[in-house]
């Protein structure tokens, strides 16, 4: 069906559309006259979604906008925001809302969620493009009452927001408080057994015997090597003493001997006896008293060089020995230090775990007070990140139903309703109303047509005469 047809339908059958048109502007009348006015207010709240921390003075993260503007819309449009608004405005002690909740519960359930859910189903929650503001809308049949929940309702939604920060910080605060007491315990128990290894080890935090005992175990050392060198020096002498004794040198020859100054002063007063005891020898008689008394002194001085020789011998033995004596004691001495020494490293290395457990106890117990004292306080905080940028007017004009925009809504619903009824009825009662349909009705080609007079006659002849010289054969 081409327009030109669908036009034919619809003139014929035109009074069905006009009956149609009247139809639905009678029912926009009615609605516009008898249906109660419903009145929309209107208030909006901002979101500070990037404002200062109460507590820390920190700048808070930026939360994904569109994630965190539905979180809110959903709190605003929640059960427990709803019930806040009824139980501050004392809806519940009214006696109609009781009498209508009795009606439709049978008094099944609370009254307080009944008109929470009646609430929430009048209430409509807009975003702003591209904005953290949100429009709190709330539909009634009095203006008065629509502005007065609206404002609750954002006054609510705050109070909500604030008691969703507050509520866990307070959670928090109570479960460090518990934490900080088993902390403390533990800090006390933790310098409890360092006071006590230090009581039993005799060590303090500031003990300075480790640097007193490495000095002592250094001068041990020093004198333990000078004690090696001087073993070994004795070791030496001896050696070249037996050396000299065994090829039958004269030990008088020995260094130690020549750097003795009482041997060389003997050998000295030697030598002048013997020079007297020549002189003598060669003036007097060999039985002479003063040359027996000569050679007495000269056998006395040199049995008495031998008896010093002996003497510096058995000096250099002793010397060895005593060398050897005093090295082991050092020795000693020094393995018994570095023991000492150890078991001092050993009781510190333990007293500085007891320290690190009494260090790690007081930074765990300096960490949980001061979350617990930055949770405190951001439980007792009172400033919550949604303010009201405007509170709710009742509205002037009711949102709906109006007259100026119904009556075109009802005019042009009652004409789409009306064309498609006079196509139903022309589809049920199928009628020639055109060539082109006994064309398409009969399949053959159409000779003449007989058409009453007057200007629409003539239109339809000159029209379809038209049409005909188009589709002639060989026709430009």
């Amino acid at each position: 069906m081409n327009i030109s047809q669908l036009l034919m339908v619809v003139w014929a059958r035109r009074w069905t559309v006009i009956a149609m048109v009247i139809f639905g502007l009678v029912v926009a009348l009615a609605v516009s006259f008898l249906l109660p006015p419903r009145f929309r207010a209107e208030t909006t709240v901002v979101i500070d979604y990037k404002s200062l921390d109460p507590v820390s003075g920190i700048m808070q993260p930026a939360q994904a906008l569109p994630g965190f503007l539905s979180t809110q819309f959903d709190i605003i449009q929640s059960h427990r925001v709803a019930l806040k608004v009824v139980r501050k405005l004392r809806l519940s002690d009214n006696p109609v809302a009781r009498q209508e909740f009795l009606e439709a519960t049978a008094g099944k359930g609370s009254i307080e969620d009944w008109l929470a859910d009646l609430l929430l189903d009048k209430l409509d929650v807009i975003p702003t493009r591209d904005s953290s503001v949100i429009s709190i809308r709330y539909t009634s049949q009095d203006p008065q009452f629509a502005a007065i929940i609206a404002d609750a309702f954002a006054k609510a939604y705050i109070d909500t927001s604030l008691e969703l920060r507050v509520a866990p910080a307070r959670d928090t605060a109570i479960w460090f408080d518990e934490q900080i007491k088993t902390l403390r315990e533990n800090l006390g128990n933790a310098q409890a057994r360092l006071s006590a290894y230090q009581r039993e080890k005799g060590f303090s935090a500031t003990d300075e015997r480790l640097d007193v005992e490495s000095s002592r175990l250094n001068e041990l050392s020093a004198q333990m090597v000078n004690a090696q060198a001087s073993a070994s020096d004795a070791t030496s002498r001896l050696n070249q003493l037996n050396d000299f004794i065994a090829r039958g040198a004269d030990p008088a020859n020995l260094p130690d001997m020549l750097a003795n100054p009482l041997v060389q002063s003997m050998k000295a007063q030697l030598t002048q006896s013997e020079a007297r005891l020549d002189v003598a020898s060669s003036q007097l008689g060999a039985n002479h008293p003063e040359l027996q008394k000569l050679r007495a002194d000269v056998a006395t001085q040199r049995q008495k060089i031998k008896d010093e020789i002996a003497n510096v011998a058995a000096g250099i033995k002793n010397s060895k020995a005593v060398a050897e004596r005093r090295l082991a004691e050092l020795q000693q001495a020094v393995a018994s230090q570095k023991a000492r020494m150890l078991n001092i490293n050993k009781g510190r290395d333990d007293m500085s775990v007891l320290i690190k457990e009494v260090e790690n106890a007081q930074r765990a117990l300096d960490a949980a007070n001061s979350r617990f004292t930055q949770e405190n306080l951001q439980s007792r905080s009172s400033q919550a990140n949604v303010m009201i940028l405007s509170a709710a007017v009742p509205p002037l004009s009711p949102r709906f139903p109006k007259l100026i925009l119904n009556i075109p809504l009802g005019v042009l619903g009652g004409l789409f309703l009306g064309i498609n009824l006079a196509l139903l009825r022309e589809v049920l009662d199928r009628r020639i109303r055109s060539p082109d349909d006994l064309k398409d009705l009969l399949v053959i080609p159409v000779l003449g047509v007989f058409e009453r007079r007057g200007k629409l006659g003539h239109a339809r002849r000159r029209l379809w005469a038209r049409r005909k010289l188009l589709r002639a054969p060989g026709a430009a």
